[in-house]
């Protein structure tokens, strides 16, 4: 994206300045920018899951021009709707994944394993947990914090060789992940184990 003339210029077009037509092939070329005071330009805009766009300026004092929405916050009462909404289908969508384990127990079929009937449990406990914290949420901030906690994930190292197969797990490295507690729960002991896994830890 470019600026030129108070003109925010999207796509490379065709340009007549001073009445010579420069080809849109002028917009590879940064030298005949700068020369021509075309400028690279950018806009930021505010979170829209946490802000409406507010009144836009455009700033061309430095090499850069910079158009910036100014940021109205979204209502914290609605939001916290949104989110509470957003773990009650996370949830349910857990538990329809084992739900099939109480229905062939009740046609006479095999018990419910322990492993999974303790796993139900957890996501009752961890969803009254989550209920109960996002309705202390009272400032747009912690909203935010709430949606996007950082961890630290430790995995394994992995080598591969030339021909790009895996051979070994070297050491570990750490990585920081946000992650959205609205929909962290526990998880599910029939999910595939990931052999690289080490550990997640709210920073």
């Amino acid at each position: 994206m470019w600026y030129f003339n108070s003109e925010t210029i999207k796509t490379p077009k065709t340009m007549v300045i001073s009445g010579i037509t420069h080809p849109k092939g002028i917009f590879r070329d940064s030298a005949m920018l700068t020369s021509l005071g075309i400028k690279p330009m950018r806009i930021v805009t505010p979170d829209s899951r946490y802000y409406w766009n507010g009144a836009y300026t455009v700033d061309t004092s430095g090499a850069e021009v910079v158009g910036t929405y100014a940021s109205t916050a979204r209502d914290v009462a609605t939001l916290k709707t949104g989110m509470l909404a957003k773990t009650n289908s996370h949830v349910a969508g857990l538990h329809a994944v084992i739900d099939w384990y109480w229905t062939r127990a009740s046609k006479g079929g095999t018990a419910v394993p322990s492993d999974i009937a303790t796993y139900a449990t957890a996501l009752y406990s961890e969803h009254e947990t989550i209920k109960t914290a996002i309705a202390a949420l009272d400032t747009l901030a912690k909203i935010i914090t709430y949606e996007n906690k950082p961890h630290t994930e430790t995995r394994k190292t992995e080598t591969y060789d030339a021909d790009g197969n895996f051979e070994a797990y070297v050491g570990t490295h750490t990585a920081t992940r946000e992650i959205d507690m609205c929909t962290h729960f526990t998880a599910n002991p029939t999910d595939e184990v990931d052999p690289a896994f080490v550990s997640l830890v709210a920073d």
